[in-house]
């Protein structure tokens, strides 16, 4: 019986751990090739020459050469994608349910804490106009009229009430969010009719419909996963509901916005400005009208969750636990296509891919 193949279609210096566990169930290691996460060349032919006859594929993102319906159907063995990180909008689910493969991600707390501690560090950065002030000094300005910032927390002396922050998106991350808004006491509503009202109220976060978000909101922070729900849920028309000094802040995926409409409101003073971690097109292209919108957009390199102490070091704890558990014949706790779960166990019964 040949060794179970495991890919790990995008390593990230695996640590020793990893490999001893996988290697000591009697399993075969290949390494994917670095050039397959480069931008903008197509490499899915080796990739899925890598897949074949693979029990498990695992790694962190994807997203120049996803895992594709053609990639997992290369090995019949094939029981588990198991990814790195968050996000696994380059792994096709839908394929993967239909094929019987379970598709795991990780939502570790270094990669859920490090994207809420950014989402801060934007609002910070926008509401306290940072970068308008550096360009002002550096111009030779000082204290220019138009560079008073805003107060974020709510006020007992005078009864100020703060900014209103509104969440998209209560998980991990959103929580996190507010948990670390708590100490400014400002409003903190939030829209997700997937939590149930009690951590709503755990949190002090008051729940309200996605409209009135929008309307009430000072602040709106985007903390979902994409989905047919989630995609494009920001375009023109919500952007028509909110508040001219309101900014927008997208952590999550690139997709949920509609970048054009938002660049056309923010050059058009609709609304004050965003800050944006996720582009629909990566790397965001020359000639994005974000580009010219100056000091009123801070863009960043998908990198939120980018932090010292090893950022994916806990999503590769994650995910070879993940295969560990395939591979012996159960389901892991990190399952993001639950629906799967009935198929997998038809195909697999319970039993090994390995003889240890």
């Amino acid at each position: 019986m040949s060794k179970p193949k495991i890919l790990i279609f995008a390593p990230r210096e695996e640590p020793l751990e990893t490999v001893n566990t996988l290697e000591g169930m009697g399993c075969e290691l290949v390494f994917g090739d670095l050039a397959w996460q480069l931008p903008r060349t197509a490499h899915e032919d080796a990739l899925v020459e890598a897949a074949r006859d693979a029990v498990a594929l695992m790694g962190t993102s994807m997203r120049h050469t996803p895992i594709s319906r053609r990639v997992m159907q290369a090995s019949q063995r094939l029981r588990i994608v198991a990814k790195y990180t968050v996000g696994v909008d380059d792994v096709d689910t839908e394929a993967a349910t239909d094929l019987g493969v379970m598709v795991c991600h990780a939502p570790t707390e270094s990669n859920c804490f490090g994207v809420a501690e950014t989402t801060i560090a934007f609002m910070l950065s926008l509401l306290k106009k940072v970068a308008e002030r550096d360009a002002d000094v550096r111009a030779g300005e000082w204290r220019t009229a138009d560079n008073f910032a805003y107060y974020v927390g709510s006020r007992a002396s005078d009864g100020f009430p703060g900014q209103t922050i509104g969440l998209v998106g209560l998980g991990r991350i959103g929580t996190r969010v507010a948990q670390l808004l708590a100490p400014w006491r400002a409003r903190i509503i939030a829209y997700d009719p997937y939590v149930p009202p009690a951590h709503f109220l755990t949190h002090g976060v008051t729940a309200v419909d996605y409209q009135t978000l929008l309307r009430e909101s000072d602040v709106v922070s985007f903390h979902v996963v994409l989905t047919r729900e989630t995609r494009y849920m920001f375009g023109e028309a919500e952007l028509k509901l909110m508040k001219p000094n309101a900014i927008v802040l997208n952590t999550a995926r690139g997709k949920v916005i509609d970048e054009r409409a938002l660049a056309r409101a923010i050059a058009e003073g609709r609304i004050r400005g965003a800050a944006i971690d996720a582009f629909e097109e990566e790397p965001l292209p020359m000639d994005s009208p974000l580009h010219k919108l100056g000091d009123r957009v801070l863009l960043s390199p998908h990198s939120a969750s980018y932090t010292e102490g090893g950022e994916l070091r806990q999503g590769v704890a994650w995910a070879t636990r993940s295969v560990v558990t395939a591979l012996k014949g159960g389901i892991p706790d990190n399952v993001y296509n639950r629906e799967v779960i009935p198929r997998w166990k038809e195909r697999f019964g319970g039993a090994s891919a390995t003889s240890v």
